[in-house]
């Protein structure tokens, strides 16, 4: 039993490392190919970037629906919001205050409450079914329509502090060799996550199983935190660098794509069911997702002291949340 329980944590580790590099390789290919063919910076760091990002969430619930572990699909989401909102937003400002790009709170946050609001709305019978999931894999590809669309009407030079120096000068030198690569790393990245969620699942229903925890509570925490490490990753490069609308644009963005794309996706494959997911779970998403836009709408950044707040609330939550 023992040798059982250690093999499924090396499936967890496993799996979250897979899916780290994974979304990397991803990522990279998918936004230098994105820049090639001159789709805005800004753009490909709220779309492509975003949906890159949420890869894992993506294979993690369709590997999870499809196994019968609905509470697995849906807390991973509802858990990476909060975790991208929370922590991954709170950290980025406590090592520095975010200055907010005027795109996000006039575009990107109130498509994020509206949508937060439909898929709440959407789960009013226990179940997100293939209609409603259509409906919302509708909306990304409108959103993603439109951005570029926006992009090629008002792209500006200044949009290219968005993402890293090395993949614009390699999208705008690069030929037909870089663009082999670059498919290259999308494909090496996409069979890579698909066998990182194959381990996560695997690994995380047995660790539950065997301590007695819902699945529902592994998924908002360990494997919402898990496949939101790029993430988090993206955020603490981009604090350094001191590019606050590369950390918000791809949190915010990733949060969209989540509700939109993954539920979406995963709901047109096989309906998926409410399961455990309790009424705060969604309520703190929403909750989340309203208190970041305040913040943002009151003075154009999120201050440290803000931060802070977010951590602690999510510490709070996730204190509530294990006891209940």
């Amino acid at each position: 039993m023992a040798v059982d329980l250690s093999l499924n944590i090396a499936f967890i580790v496993g799996g979250l490392v897979a899916l780290f590099f994974g979304a990397e390789w991803l990522v990279r290919g998918a936004a230098r190919i994105a820049l090639m063919v001159g789709i805005s910076p800004l753009v490909v760091g709220l779309t492509v970037v975003a949906f890159g990002t949420s890869a894992p969430e993506l294979l993690v619930c369709l590997e999870a629906n499809a196994d019968n572990q609905p509470d697995v699909a849906l807390g991973n989401v509802i858990g990476s919001n909060i975790c991208n909102i929370g922590l991954i937003l709170g950290i980025a400002a406590i090592m520095r205050p975010v200055v907010i790009h005027k795109q996000i709170v006039r575009k990107e946050m109130p498509i994020l409450v509206v949508v937060s609001l439909l898929f709440i709305g959407m789960l009013h019978n226990g179940m997100v079914s293939r209609f409603e999931g259509g409906i919302l894999f509708l909306g990304v590809v409108a959103y993603t329509v439109v951005s570029i669309i926006q992009s090629r009407k008002e792209e500006s030079e200044d949009d290219f502090g968005e993402l890293a120096e090395e993949d614009i000068v390699a999208a705008k030198t690069g030929g037909a060799k870089e663009v082999w690569t670059n498919i290259f790393f999308i494909l090496l990245g996409l069979a890579v996550l698909k066998f990182g969620s194959d381990f996560l699942v695997r690994g995380g229903d047995y660790v539950a199983r065997y301590f007695g925890v819902d699945d529902a509570i592994i998924a908002l925490f360990l494997f919402a935190f898990g496949t939101s490490l790029p993430e988090l990753a993206t955020s603490i490069v981009a604090v350094r660098k001191g590019e606050g609308d590369l950390i918000v644009g791809n949190a915010i963005g990733s949060c969209i794509f989540n509700l939109l794309a993954v539920i979406g996706i995963t709901a047109m494959v096989k309906p998926i069911a409410e399961g455990e997911i309790e009424m705060l779970d969604k309520l703190v998403m929403l909750g989340f997702t309203v208190g970041i836009f305040a913040f943002m709408w009151s003075s154009m950044k999120i201050k440290r002291w803000e931060g802070i707040l977010l951590c602690l609330i999510y510490l709070c939550y996730s204190v509530v949340r294990a006891q209940m």
